[in-house]
């Protein structure tokens, strides 16, 4: 069987075009910057029935060139999806193969987007993300990797192998070799130095991520919210003490903070168990305290909710922090599951070291709300202190928390793949991105597939939540 090139058959019509528009997109950018610094402010025209506009000049011409250039890069790269996608191996190429495993995907996507536009009016902020092109752009690539995790992590659609099996003969093999054994027929990707599939590793790479970042960066706000909102609203000794822990914290350097955390040595201590344990208490007393406070004139309401609750919430963490491994094992037959001792390191880490900063983000946001009229007709009422934390200030500081929890994911999916690349916290045969690389680096210079291909998916997913904060960012200031 012929080795696949990147594009197929489809590229000798395709590729051609492709360049050309790539082309006309970067002189246009350029010109466009040219022209705003070189030309003058744009003259204004009355229109006949008596309104004003502004006269397109040069600088429209250069603007409309820029975006009719984007859109055609966009529908050529459409163009390479759908064709690959039903076209036969040597007609799609490398890229066909991958846009038919990850056609799942591709649905998945078109349908979110169009519910969420047809919808957008009546979705308060997330809707709102719909009006910025940044914002979509962002939010497209999170899903993407939201949904490749999904479609890989339960139900093993979109690996083509094993991402741990070796398969001889298939090490170092460039991207689109033959496949010789049964099964599917490529390594699109290519084998790394073990040969393994780098394609079904970086997929599988993204089942890690996906469900470490944002579950720890959740918990982590979940502890910052519990503690800056009263360190913020009662001032005093208690926002004292808290300030200086959160300090004390911040002042280690994240990354050797990390390193000592998820150390064997400290792992065998049992420390990130007992850490856990406090931490992971921060979502019940959340929760609690947010129906007391709400229903609390209602004691029979606020008992069923807090029954219907905490009851689950109490099984989830008492499954998350029995360890058979550690002194905290006393479930036996009613633990739901069980964590691998690596990822619960790194998960109790990722949410240690977050935690203070987002600690030092609600207090100040505290700070600035309890002085609002609001809040002094809340105290007016008589409503509780936590009452009006929580159902006053909280739902006012939305914008830049939920600015800040997509940038945090980020910032903690680069900690993911720096503890991946030096071996710490997660196994180390794990297909996680920083693995991947650190794998793939001893032969850069001579097959630089096995460690480009998971540091794009990296880039693209950090990239892609920075652009969805941006675009929250963007809309949250005109709410």
């Amino acid at each position: 069987m012929e080795p696949l090139t990147w594009t197929g058959g489809l590229g000798d019509v395709l590729d051609p075009l492709f360049l050309v528009s790539i082309i006309a997109l970067l002189v246009s950018a350029a010109l466009s910057i040219v022209v705003s610094v070189a030309t003058p402010a744009q003259r204004i025209v009355v229109n006949p029935d008596g309104t004003i506009a502004a006269a397109e000049g040069l600088p429209g011409l250069t603007a409309k060139a820029q975006r009719w250039s984007l859109y055609a890069v966009i529908g050529i790269a459409l163009a390479y999806v759908v064709g690959g996608a039903v076209l036969s191996w040597q007609g799609a190429g490398i890229l066909g193969g991958m846009s038919r495993q990850l056609v799942p995907v591709w649905i998945s996507l078109v349908a979110l987007f169009a519910v969420s536009v047809a919808t957008k009016r009546s979705t308060g902020l997330y809707g709102k993300l719909f009006d910025s092109t940044v914002g979509m752009i962002g939010f497209a690539l999170v899903m993407f990797w939201v949904f490749t995790a999904l479609y890989t992590g339960a139900f093993g659609l979109i690996a083509t192998h094993d991402p741990l099996t070796q398969v001889s003969g298939m090490k170092n093999e460039v991207p689109g070799s033959p496949f010789s054994d049964e099964g599917y027929p490529f390594y699109l990707l290519g084998g790394d130095n073990l040969a393994r599939d780098v394609f079904s590793r970086v997929v599988s790479g993204s089942v890690i991520v996906v469900m470490i970042a944002p579950l720890a960066t959740l918990f982590a706000f979940m502890v910052g919210i519990v503690l800056g909102l009263p360190a913020g609203y009662y001032g005093g000794k208690l926002d004292t003490i808290l300030s200086f822990l959160a300090n004390l914290i911040l002042a280690f350097p994240v990354i050797l903070l990390f390193y000592l955390l998820v150390t064997p040595e400290i792992r065998q201590t049992g420390l990130p168990s007992y850490m856990g344990v406090a931490l992971f208490l921060a979502p019940i007393a959340f929760a609690a305290v947010l129906i007391w406070s709400r229903y609390r004139t209602q004691p029979s309401r606020a008992y069923t909710l807090l029954a219907i609750v905490l009851i689950p919430l109490v099984w989830l963490y008492l499954s998350v922090i029995n360890d058979p491994s550690t002194p905290i094992d006393f479930l036996g037959g009613i633990d739901l599951f069980d964590i691998a001792g690596g990822v619960l390191t790194v998960f109790v880490s990722v949410v240690f070291v977050n935690s203070p900063t987002v600690f030092r983000i609600v207090r100040g946001l505290t700070l600035d709300i309890k002085t609002r009229d609001y809040v002094a007709a809340a105290q007016t009422r008589g409503e509780t202190p936590w009452y009006i934390m929580l159902w006053e200030i909280l739902p006012n500081a939305r914008g830049p928390l939920i600015v800040d929890f997509c940038l945090r994911i980020g910032y903690t999916t680069i900690l993911l793949g720096t503890l991946g690349f030096f071996g710490l916290g997660l196994p180390p045969e794990s297909p996680d991105w920083g693995s991947t690389i650190n794998d793939g680096r001893r032969l850069l210079s001579i097959y630089p597939h096995p460690a480009i291909v998971p540091a794009v998916a990296l880039l693209s997913l950090v990239l892609g939540l920075n652009l969805l904060a941006d675009g929250l960012r963007e809309e949250s200031l005109r709410d």
